[in-house]
């Protein structure tokens, strides 16, 4: 009975719980939430400080009681308790204007294609942990192509990329199932890792993870550009601990990142390679679509489609691709729902 009461005061969300942001979906409003997944917690007190942008702020400049960590690795739930709180902040975010006071929302949530039993049953005790009434699962990719609006229930092959921040997926569709797929832990934040690494061996700078994940939007590229850009890039002298800068241009990026740009590209061509020659037809007409952050990185399209012979397409606002799959499910749910995957309560 009470469910039922709260239940008509809630509003329904899609949620993108990435691993470097979360994004919410609310029905007949679009998109009202896109911060970072990153929380900072007080260590003396066992209290939230701060969730999504102003966490993000803190990373690297907290002192020792303070710690800011983000609670979702590889895009899977790594740290349970963390996680459901930032759930359930952003879900009375969504509900801070309105007059529910113990929101129960309904909540479609999309998780990578690879995750365990294990790992998608925390995905569903942290969702209903944090207010839902109702948990409804979407891999990721599926998704993506919903919100990139790609025919995925039709009898013809889409095939999707979303390089997010944790995860690559790798997938191509058909009669609203996933044919053939990869999921790589090799992402945003590989790219990031690598140009923290190239910075060390080559310059003896010792870069924070803001710096690079800036100087990878500034000037970041995988394949040369007519005119090169440069920027300057800060960070801790390894040699005498003091405050160094040097200038770079995007050909040092694009060497630093070369390495899992090559990886994701290989991986690719072996998910067109085992997927059925039917499809693959319709994929070498259609092409293939990019979504997620990674989309945004110069001269990734052009390069896949150098490497696989085939037309590569960035969506329209690739970052909010997921989240917007989501919303489309929870308009359409009658006719979309044979796409969601069961509940682990049912298996």
């Amino acid at each position: 009975m009470f469910k039922k009461v709260f239940k008509n005061f809630s509003k329904d969300i899609g949620m993108d719980l990435g691993t470097a942001n979360t994004l919410v979906y609310v029905k007949d409003q679009g998109i009202v939430i896109n911060e970072p997944s990153v929380v900072a917690i007080n260590n003396r007190t066992e209290k939230i400080v701060a969730i999504g942008e102003d966490a993000k702020i803190m990373l690297g400049k907290t002192p020792q009681h303070i710690t800011v960590s983000r609670p979702l690795i590889d895009g899977v739930i790594s740290d349970f308790e963390i996680s459901e709180k930032m759930i359930k902040h952003f879900i009375e975010k969504v509900h801070r204007d309105s007059f529910t006071f113990m929101p129960r929302p309904r909540v479609v949530i999309a998780i990578p294609l690879d995750v365990t039993e294990v790992e998608r049953k925390a995905v569903e005790d942290a969702v209903m942990g944090a207010g839902a009434s109702q948990v409804l699962l979407i891999e990721e990719p599926m998704a993506s192509a919903i919100g990139a609006g790609l025919p995925i229930q039709e009898a013809t092959g889409s095939m999707i990329v979303d390089i997010g921040g944790g995860t690559t997926e790798i997938a191509v569709i058909s009669l609203g199932g996933v044919v053939s797929w990869k999921s790589l832990k090799l992402a945003g934040d590989k790219l990031n890792e690598s140009i923290i690494q190239y910075a060390r061996d080559k310059f003896n700078i010792l870069l924070g993870e803001m710096t690079a994940e800036k100087i990878k939007m500034q000037i970041g590229s995988v394949i040369p550009l007519k005119e090169p850009i440069e920027a300057i890039m800060r960070g801790r002298d390894l040699l005498t601990g003091l405050p160094k800068q040097v200038e770079i241009t995007d050909a040092n990026i694009r060497e630093s990142i070369a390495k899992p740009i090559k990886l994701i590209v290989e991986n690719i061509k072996s998910t067109i390679e085992n997927t059925p020659p039917e499809l693959v037809s319709d994929l070498y007409e259609k092409g293939m679509v990019l979504t997620g952050g990674g989309a945004l990185l110069r001269g990734l399209d052009e390069l896949i489609s150098q490497e696989t012979k085939m037309p590569v397409h960035i969506t329209d606002e690739p970052l909010t691709a997921v989240v917007r799959g989501t919303g489309k499910v929870l308009d359409e749910i009658d006719n979309l729902k044979d796409i969601l995957l069961p509940s682990t309560k049912d298996m």
